[in-house]
């Protein structure tokens, strides 16, 4: 064993940052026997040194200068868990410049930033290691990057945000609406005082551009993935989901088509009972994968928390512990240039739910709009009579959804027609 310990310098200590702090400590002894190297914290940079911490850090460790963490030339390795892209960005790149190896949990910023950092590490001869940027625990990114790179990957689709999939589980399982569910999920700390991120689908799109990034080697912007949260789900659209043999979950979801490119979009979606991502429920994520040689995987486990994630950062710590000094990994696994393919050009069934009046012929004029714009229909559930207005649910067959939204356009000016109110993809098998 080399006696010279590696040094690590932490950019932040919060949630995540204090995760890993205790797993170095509490395993230290473990850590050293598997990477043959002891693990020392050196710096840790933080905003407020005073404000309460769940971890214990030896005098003199803590600090507020930068300085002290990135221009140390004893600090082997910078662990920048502060979040955010600035001074995140800037921080990282000092020390890809000083020679020294990074592991970030930062999702925003490697969605946004990362082919300028992974190529800076490229050509330093760094490695960037960020395995808990994606699904917390999960061991998702090394598992695209190495364990399947014998494979063409087709489709990477998961449940990759924790605070939706509480919300829309706890929809399902109590026929709450979205409003009192998202206020439970605040006050027990599921949920951010301030949502938007989680529920308008900006954290998982931030996620599934790394992931669709890796899993078909192109890089994926966060502004070509198509992005839909979960406001507009109601208790309503649950109950017929679970009446037709489905689920809704958020679903991010990367597909490769041979010969045309790559479709990429968040957003609500039936999923089958029978898929395993339907039973995903809580605050779990999970990631489903199809290769061409391996089949059908799927990934799961919690999501985010400071354990979880820190447990992420740590095992990537350790990776670059281990080959300390020897070869640096390729950084980018970009190695192509695939395009994205219009949402509109993208196929799929719909779930179509209207208030219509109760009325003869009502049914074949929808019918008839439908069959204009070229969208067959699969079933038809009407629920109510002799009310104004009936809910009228549509599924459709599979089409393309720039055919789907002419259909809806026409149906939503028709007289007998209330309102359109919701439009949800339905997901068919694996």
């Amino acid at each position: 064993m080399d006696e010279k310990p590696v040094y690590l310098g932490i950019l932040g200590l919060g949630t995540v940052g204090s995760g890993a702090v205790k797993i170095l400590q509490q395993s230290s002894a473990d850590i050293t026997q598997r990477t043959g190297r002891r693990l020392e914290i050196k710096k840790v940079l933080v905003r407020n040194p005073d404000k309460p911490r769940p971890v214990t850090l030896p005098k003199g460790v803590i600090t507020t200068n930068p300085a002290e963490v990135l221009e140390d030339p004893e600090i082997d390795i910078i662990v920048e868990v502060m979040g955010g892209i600035s001074p995140a960005k800037e921080h990282i790149l000092q020390a890809i410049r000083s020679g020294k190896h990074v592991v970030t949990a930062n999702k925003e910023l490697i969605a946004k930033e990362g082919r300028e950092l992974l190529t800076s590490a490229t050509n330093a001869g760094v490695n960037l290691y960020f395995e808990g940027s994606v699904a917390g625990g999960i061991p998702i990114v090394k598992s695209l990057k190495e364990c399947l790179a014998a494979n063409m990957i087709r489709t990477v689709m998961g449940i990759i945000n924790g605070t939706t999939n509480y919300i829309l589980t706890a929809m399902t399982e109590n026929g709450a609406d979205f409003a009192q569910v998202l206020q439970e999920a605040q006050r027990m700390g599921y949920a951010e005082t301030d949502p938007t991120n989680d529920v308008d689908g900006r954290d998982a799109a931030y996620k599934l551009a790394i992931l669709a990034s890796i899993a078909f080697g192109t890089r994926v912007r966060v502004d070509q993935i198509y992005t839909e949260g979960i406001r507009g789900i109601t208790a309503e659209d649950i109950r017929y989901a679970g009446e037709l043999g489905y689920v809704i979950k958020l679903l991010a979801a990367g597909k490769e088509h041979p010969g045309r490119g790559i479709e990429v979009r968040v957003q609500p979606a039936f999923v089958p009972r029978l898929h395993p991502l339907a039973a995903v429920g809580g605050v779990f994520n999970a990631v489903f994968v199809q290769g061409d040689a391996v089949g059908d995987m799927m990934f799961y486990g919690r999501g985010a928390g400071d354990l979880p994630t820190g447990s992420a950062v740590v095992a990537d710590i350790m990776d670059i512990a281990k080959n300390l000094g020897g070869k640096v990994n390729p950084a980018c696994s970009c190695y192509t240039d695939k395009p994205v393919i219009p949402l509109e050009e993208t196929r799929s069934k719909y779930y179509v739910r209207t208030a219509v009046l109760d009325k003869p012929g009502v049914l074949a004029q929808i019918a008839g709009a439908f069959g204009e714009a070229g969208v067959s229909l699969s079933s038809v559930i009407q629920k109510g009579h002799g009310m104004q207005p009936v809910t009228l649910v549509f599924v459709t067959h599979e089409v393309k959804e720039g055919d789907l939204r002419r259909a809806i356009e026409k149906i939503r000016f028709l007289p007998v027609v209330d309102a359109v109110h919701n439009v949800i993809r339905v997901e068919e098998g694996r």
